[in-house]
């Protein structure tokens, strides 16, 4: 087994979290990577914790160094690749970091919109040893970007109209990461899209979560203006109000329907269905 190190970043949030959890709970050795190391050391006490500022690319040769493997998550919140994850990627390749797993989104191979577009362009010219995964829609939206409207309003509300999605839970995608580095070079230039194995409208996950809580919640469709505007009024930065109502219109032309078996192959095991995700956080949608 590899002793050095597999880097994760974004391990604060749902899709580096549940790598990081995945690969220690493989054996691995694991260095979290973010701007706030205390938190990271709480959160992995049995993992190295290191300083990773992707607007500050002077952290990014500490980071890599000695690194066995980079799991690369964009923050939402960066749009600019270009300077941020591109030129992390390519201080692993100067420091010879190993095999990269980026989680990247489905369809970003085509869609020149999404950042993930540019990163996914950027490694696949690189000299490095990767493997691309393309998730569809996560289940963790529910307790993220949906959370306040289902918690305070009892509503889902999105730009999807009658669109579906095969949800995929990040804990899966944590786990397909264990897969990949239990033998990195079967999967070496391979770019899996990644989902759960049904397609539900926001009707059906409306009427999900009222099983599960107890009270009604409902889906309300929205106009595109009326998205943005409500994004806005909740301070997000415009760029990433833009990305997530460009990835909910597409939706409407189904996008996010396709169920696709990969994941289930990988994993040896069926995928977790929305339902369980939604009994496992239900504490999330409690009524304040």
């Amino acid at each position: 087994m590899n002793a050095r190190p597999i880097l994760v970043t974004g391990a604060t949030g749902n899709v580096g979290g549940a790598a990081a959890r995945a690969l220690l709970s493989a054996g691995r050795p694991v260095r979290v990577a973010g701007t706030d190391v205390d938190r990271l050391r709480a959160l992995f006490p049995h993992a190295e914790a290191v300083m990773l500022d992707l607007r500050r690319p002077e952290t990014f040769a500490p980071a890599v160094t000695g690194a066995g493997g980079l799991v690369l998550v964009r923050p939402p919140a960066i749009s600019r690749v270009g300077p941020t994850l591109n030129a992390l990627l390519d201080a692993a390749a100067h420091h010879d970091a190993g095999h990269v797993v980026f989680c990247s989104v489905t369809g970003a191979d085509t869609n020149r919109v999404v950042p993930h577009h540019r990163v996914e362009t950027h490694l696949r010219r690189s000299r490095l040893s990767w493997t691309i995964l393309r998730p569809g829609f996560f289940a963790q939206n529910l307790a993220d970007a949906y959370r306040p409207d289902i918690r305070d309003d009892d509503r889902i509300y999105l730009p999807a109209g009658q669109g579906r999605a095969a949800f995929v839970d990040t804990r899966d995608l944590g786990d397909v990461t264990a897969v990949v580095y239990d033998d990195p070079d079967a999967h070496r230039g391979a770019a899996y899209t990644l989902t759960g194995a049904h397609a539900l409208g926001f009707d059906e996950v409306a009427r999900l979560l009222t099983d599960v809580l107890g009270r009604t919640i409902r889906y309300q469709p929205a106009g595109v203006a009326g998205y943005l505007r409500h994004l806005r009024h909740r301070h997000l930065p415009m760029v990433q109000c833009l990305v997530q109502t460009v990835l909910h219109t597409g939706l409407r032309r189904g996008q996010a329907e396709r169920v696709d078996p990969t994941l289930g192959r990988l994993l040896g095991r069926a995928p977790t269905p929305l339902a369980a995700y939604i009994r496992d956080y239900r504490h999330l949608w409690a009524s304040r």
